[in-house]
């Protein structure tokens, strides 16, 4: 089912002002106006605002080997230049940036966050928030419930079909208002909330919360 703009406006306005934008808030004002995961603080200010999304992931303790931080680092220095530009929307994001950010999305989702023997790894629910995260114009997040409802798994290839179904529900929706992104937005009564984030908002509160809007 995709949105209408009634039912992205009912989803929208049942997410707003919550936890999940609470903290989203303290990222952005911890980490100026873009996350930039070369800086140590930002990629700590990253792992502080998973964990606030449900992430569960474990701290390093004093003495021990950031895994998370250092892995972060690594990966942000090899898939950093391939991703769209901080500015550019999801209904603007072409078909020939997917490949790469379904690259960025398998290896971080592999990435190991804790040290010993049985590592565990990011997982594709925090890599989907960490992608958004650094491009929230662009990278709509998802969880479990939202992944296998539309796309039956969570693998890189899942992701890749995510970005390609909200993109086309983006265009949709932009081509019926007749309008821009940000105009679209403002006429929803969000401004400065991304469209990508929107359609996060419809598909959890569809998806994970079973949240059905009832036409007044």
């Amino acid at each position: 089912m995709s949105p209408t703009v009634d039912t992205l406006r009912a989803a929208v306005d049942r997410s707003v002002g919550g936890a999940a934008d609470r903290s989203w808030l303290r990222l952005r004002e911890s980490t100026g106006p873009a996350v930039d995961l070369a800086d140590a603080a930002h990629r700590r200010a990253a792992l502080v605002w998973l964990n606030a999304w449900g992430c569960r992931l474990r701290y390093p303790r004093p003495g021990e080997e950031d895994v998370f931080g250092t892995g972060l680092a690594r990966w942000w220095a090899r898939h950093h230049p391939l991703l769209p530009a901080a500015r550019t929307p999801l209904a603007a994001l072409p078909e020939t940036a997917l490949p790469a950010l379904v690259s960025a999305f398998a290896d971080l989702a592999a990435m190991p966050v804790t040290p010993g023997p049985r590592r565990r790894t990011l997982g594709p629910t925090a890599a989907s928030k960490l992608l958004y995260a650094v491009r929230p114009a662009a990278l709509p997040p998802w969880d479990d419930a939202i992944a296998r409802a539309l796309h039956g798994c969570r693998d890189a290839d899942a992701y890749g079909a995510h970005l390609r179904l909200t993109r086309s529900w983006a265009l949709r929706l932009l081509a019926e208002a007749g309008t821009d992104e940000v105009a679209f937005t403002t006429a929803l009564g969000h401004p400065g909330r991304t469209l990508a984030k929107m359609l996060d908002d419809y598909c959890y509160q569809v998806h994970t919360r079973g949240f059905r809007h009832q036409p007044a």
